[in-house]
């Protein structure tokens, strides 16, 4: 029963960003918004891939990745790092409403921007950098 709750609450969850997304882009058929960006519903985010032939690639397919959204980053001495208290402002290398920098494991795939749904942070991809580009960018 537990996990039925569980699963009522993802569902409601997912139909809440939905149609926040939806709201934000002003269509409701997934369209492209303003900056180009694609509106993907959520449930097109969900796993219904048929099963793969290959056992080896199927195990890879569950690995877990770390996803990161970089807001900005700088460099300060230690003198000015053991001076900040709360309340201190850092100043950052990114101007206001640059797109950020979405990273798995360190890698850059793509720049984005912030969505709040009921008092959650997300993010809208408006840029996905192509394989081959990121093959590029690590040599």
């Amino acid at each position: 029963m537990s996990d039925e709750n569980n699963d009522l609450d993802q569902q409601a969850l997912a139909d809440e960003w939905a149609a926040a997304l939806e709201e934000q882009t002003g269509s409701a058929d997934g369209g492209v918004t303003d900056s180009g960006a694609k509106a993907v519903d959520l449930d097109e985010l969900q796993d219904e891939s048929t099963p793969v032939d290959d056992p080896k690639l199927d195990v890879i397919l569950d690995i877990p990745v770390r996803m990161t959204m970089e807001v900005g980053g700088t460099e300060i001495p230690i003198r000015n790092l053991l001076q900040l208290s709360q309340g201190s402002v850092i100043e950052l290398n990114r101007v206001a409403g640059e797109p950020l920098d979405v990273k798995i494991n360190g890698t850059l795939i793509a720049h984005g921007e912030v969505v709040v749904v009921n008092d959650r942070y997300g993010i809208r991809l408006t840029d996905v950098i192509s394989p081959q580009e990121r093959i590029r960018r690590l040599k």
